[in-house]
């Protein structure tokens, strides 16, 4: 940690340099300053790229996934250079480095998808042949479920820029999260939102991680003062969900787990990137049991899938 001493910084944040990745940032920041009753100021924000701001040309699953998001800013942790780091969750990978943890998360906004288009109210409404712009396998695979005679292509970039490639012609219509856009102030811009019973979110979207070292008391208390312990309950079913299927970056998956009180409920899908074949259980139980009611979830696809279910597109 930089020495308060000198400089009056108390903790150094670690972000993404886009414009929504600042926004998270500052929102970690505002909310520690009150926690803590000092001045924001006191609370550096150091913007970090990242491998997969800079690779632009490629889908991340051909380069390696989603991690690329938080590589070299996982790295300046490790390396001491900043205190902690903030993340959108859904860019965290399953498994972290032996030494960092998510170590708080803030709670969660609106966890539902948007359909975006300046030619028809819904996806429903669409053209046949009309093509849909997204980077995500996820939402490519849904949207074939739902509608086969759409195509779908890859489009890259914050939000601001797939809104631009979207009014430039580059796509009929584009899915972006609402909790992004919320933030961003760009809400008004979603044609139609989603339901998350028709258009089940990834894991972990909507929420904003924090990630520090393991060793570090001294953080690892002062991220707790702003941790929200139902988005960590739902985090953890998620999560583990995930960590059970994750064995291909080209296997779409969605997973969500809503939090009433003592309650859990949990809905996990995976789907074939063509949207032809999919498999989606429930789990209802103690937010106690949440992470191991994510693992049973993910263990009851598997088995129903097959492996061959997640090999089968690994060289596609």
């Amino acid at each position: 940690m930089q020495s308060s001493g000198e400089t009056g910084i108390l903790a150094t944040i670690g972000t993404r340099g886009s414009p929504l990745a600042l926004v998270q940032a500052h929102e970690v920041r505002d909310r520690l300053a009150r926690a803590h009753q000092v001045a924001p100021e006191r609370i550096a924000i150091r913007k970090i790229q990242t491998s997969g701001d800079a690779i632009q040309d490629r889908p991340l699953f051909d380069v390696g996934g989603k991690g690329l998001f938080t590589k070299e800013i996982e790295e300046a942790l490790l390396a001491g250079s900043i205190d902690l780091a903030v993340h959108s969750s859904k860019d965290v990978p399953t498994f972290l480095p032996d030494a960092t943890w998510l170590s708080a998360f803030l709670p969660r906004e609106d966890v539902r998808d948007v359909f975006i288009s300046p030619r028809a109210a819904s996806l429903s409404e669409l053209p046949a042949g009309s093509i849909v712009g997204t980077a995500s396998l996820r939402r490519q695979a849904m949207v074939l479920r739902l509608r086969p005679d759409l195509k779908v292509s890859v489009i890259r970039g914050n939000v601001e820029t797939r809104l631009r490639k979207l009014a430039g012609g580059e796509a009929d219509a584009t899915l972006l999260a609402l909790a992004g856009l919320k933030r961003l102030g760009l809400q008004d811009k979603a044609t139609r939102i989603f339901e998350v019973d028709e258009f089940l979110p990834a894991v972990g979207q909507g929420a904003i991680a924090i990630e520090s070292r393991r060793d570090d008391d001294r953080i690892n208390t002062f991220v707790k003062a702003i941790g929200d312990s139902d988005t960590e309950v739902a985090l953890s079913a998620e999560r583990s969900f995930l960590a059970l299927l994750d064995g291909s970056c080209r296997t779409p998956i969605g997973g969500h787990c809503r939090v009433k009180g003592d309650r859990i409920h949990f809905r996990g899908l995976i789907i074939s990137p063509d949207g032809k074949e999919s498999f989606e259980t429930t789990r209802d139980g103690m937010r106690t049991d949440a992470a191991a009611l994510g693992a049973d979830a993910a263990h009851e696809l598997r088995e129903r899938a097959g492996e061959k279910f997640f090999t089968l597109f690994a060289g596609a």
